[in-house]
């Protein structure tokens, strides 16, 4: 039972940080170099792509934006820029555009370093993208960022978890621990009950037995040897 908990537990247990490393937001310290809009067939990987921008033909073949940057080494970087709206992750995104225009203005400042907040993953393979949800200007390519958000959130949920683990074990002292004792106790009276009727069982055998043979003796006599 022990290993069947296990197996179904380390599933859910991935599951669970793949998601919360998916939706959580993370942030980038990065040069934005250009925008784009290409015409994108989302159909097989939907599920790590935004719904349509508000007010928009809901289709699955639609524009997309893109923003073009590159790393402190040079290496490229490439983000999305959808709205969320009222979907998952709860971002409540609505100013896709605007943040269009602020990285086109900010891709003409060649020296000058951002920090892009995003969720989600960069696939190349399967062409996934990261969504942008802020530009903020930096000094520098070595400003130091603290996921402040990220920080309460495991806290939060430390917090949370170690609650329901106290309820659940209370809840389980109070309640399921004496009903298991109760069951406990049962089965050893039933236990010692039945030891006792085969020990009374045991000895009307015995007793019948000696009778039998006493009977033998008396009628028949003795066995000759």
């Amino acid at each position: 039972m022990k290993w069947i908990l296990i197996i179904l537990a380390v599933p859910a247990v991935l599951f669970v940080v793949a998601l919360t490393h998916y939706t959580l937001p993370g942030r980038d310290i990065v040069r934005l170099v250009g925008t784009d809009v290409k015409r994108m067939d989302v159909g097989q990987s939907s599920w790590f792509w935004a719904s349509p921008d508000a007010g928009t033909n809901q289709t699955w073949t639609r524009d997309v934006r893109f923003i073009n940057a590159v790393w402190p080494d040079g290496s490229p970087r490439v983000y999305r820029n959808e709205d969320t709206n009222w979907n998952w992750p709860p971002y409540f995104k609505f100013d896709s555009g605007n943040i269009t225009a602020e990285a086109q203005a900010l891709a003409q400042q060649k020296d000058q370093w951002v920090a892009v907040t995003h969720y989600g993953w960069r696939i190349e393979l399967f062409s996934i993208f990261p969504n942008v949800v802020k530009i903020k200007r930096l000094k520098g390519p070595d400003t130091l960022l603290i996921p402040w958000f990220n920080i309460l959130f495991f806290c939060v949920l430390g917090f949370v978890l170690t609650m329901i683990y106290l309820m659940v074990k209370r809840f389980k002292e109070r309640n399921i621990d004496p009903v298991l004792e109760d069951i406990d106790e049962m089965t050893d009276n039933i236990s010692d009950n039945m030891s006792e009727h085969a020990d009374a069982a045991r000895d009307k055998v015995v007793a019948a037995r000696s009778g039998f043979q006493a009977f033998m003796k008396r009628w028949f006599g003795e066995a000759k040897k």
